[in-house]
């Protein structure tokens, strides 16, 4: 088969990727301000008194790890429209270097099962036509770096493992934690690694924890009070329909959801079904979390993705056109706002149930059992010659 022939499905995800980007980018860019500031509070350090170390005490609206500001902070030099623009599209790029990367993660995972690469190939441009559409709703409507970073490490943790290298994945968990605190409910990855690989990764993701946060918190500890920033609970979320009334995010929702996250997690990889850590965890957020912001869904998306090209083996990644058509299709469609809260918990609890408890092949495991009896009816009759 040509060069040509296996990158068509990136070829026509490339040209979906730029249609969605311009539709959405004259219109974009709604958060983008947030990054904006803190990029240069960031950079201009003790220049500002509530710059440099001091940002997090005095700016707790400013959710984002200090990897987003100072990547966000390389585009302040241009004028804003422009920097706006080039962030976003280097982030819609960021999203086609995810599916490949995804794709690559899937077939050395799946290297000596006998998986048909060009299913493979396919079942990566069917769920991709999926995922940009929420990519592009988190990287240029809203324009959330902190999400996009934090994804795109989450990605290259999960290649990293597929390629057995804990440091690596330790390092690109780091990052993502350090890009947005979010990604901690995508930990569990590590436990994906071999027994013996556990503290190597675990000392590197840590130690790089600690090199982004530990500065802001020994300089200015009333840092800590950002992670009691609090925002509006909606009546559209699913914690307001699962009776949580209080107008604001209660005070023990957020190591909720990062608890019940990292407990799924967990589970999934007990039940070797590590692909489905990044879903589990962005699920915790949707059912648990009091807003209802549409750029939630990437992080649902990307955990989809995974599950549908690595996860499992039918060629039509199902859960990925679940998650788009019930998280993003029904914003437009159904007014009622209970009614949307139960339709995002119910997505949740469903493709939870689905990933950790339906049946699915392990192909990889047969195979070996096959190349196992294959070198035992080798070597006997080896000795019998």
């Amino acid at each position: 088969m040509s060069a040509i022939s296996q990158r068509v499905h990136l070829v026509l995800l490339t040209a979906w990727t730029i249609l969605w980007f311009a539709v959405v980018q004259p219109h974009g860019g709604f958060s983008w301000h947030y990054l904006r500031t803190g990029g240069k509070l960031l950079y201009a350090g003790s220049s500002m008194a509530d710059g440099g170390l001091n940002l997090y005490a005095h700016h707790p609206e400013l959710q984002m790890g200090p990897v987003s500001f100072l990547a966000a902070g390389l585009f302040n030099p241009f004028p804003e429209p422009v920097g706006q623009f080039l962030a976003a599209a280097v982030m819609s790029l960021l999203g086609l270097l995810i599916l490949v990367v995804v794709g690559r993660s899937a077939a050395w995972h799946l290297l000596g099962t006998g998986t048909n690469h060009q299913r493979l190939r396919q079942r990566v441009l069917i769920a991709g036509l999926a995922f940009i559409p929420m990519w592009i709703e988190v990287a240029v409507r809203f324009g959330h770096l902190d999400d996009v970073l934090a994804l795109f490490f989450t990605a290259l943790a999960v290649r990293a493992l597929t390629l057995g290298n804990p440091a690596a994945t330790g390092v690109f968990l780091a990052l993502a934690m350090d890009s947005k605190p979010t990604a901690l409910a995508f930990l569990p990855l590590l436990l994906a690694l071999p027994r013996g690989q556990w503290l190597r990764a675990g000392l590197w993701c840590a130690a790089l924890v600690a090199l982004a946060w530990m500065p802001f918190l020994l300089s200015a500890p009333q840092s800590l009070t950002a992670a009691e920033f609090a925002i509006p609970n909606q009546p559209a979320s699913a914690l307001h329909w699962l009776g949580v009334d209080d107008p604001r995010t209660p005070p023990w929702d957020r190591p909720a959801q990062a608890t019940v996250g990292l407990a799924l997690g967990c589970v999934a990889v007990r039940r070797g079904r590590w692909p489905a850590v990044v879903l589990l965890g962005a699920n915790a957020r949707i059912a648990l979390d009091p807003s209802v912001y549409t750029y939630y869904t990437a992080s649902v998306l990307l955990g989809t993705l995974l599950w549908d090209v690595i996860g499992q083996r039918r060629l039509v990644p199902w859960w990925s056109w679940i998650g788009l058509i019930t998280l993003y299709g029904t914003v437009f469609v159904v007014p009622d706002d209970a009614a949307r809260g139960l339709i995002r918990l119910g997505f949740a609890i469903t493709s939870t149930a689905y990933v950790l408890l339906w049946p699915v092949r392990d192909r990889r495991r047969r195979h070996s059992r096959s190349r196992s009896r294959q070198a035992g009816t080798d070597q006997d009759l080896g000795t019998a010659k």
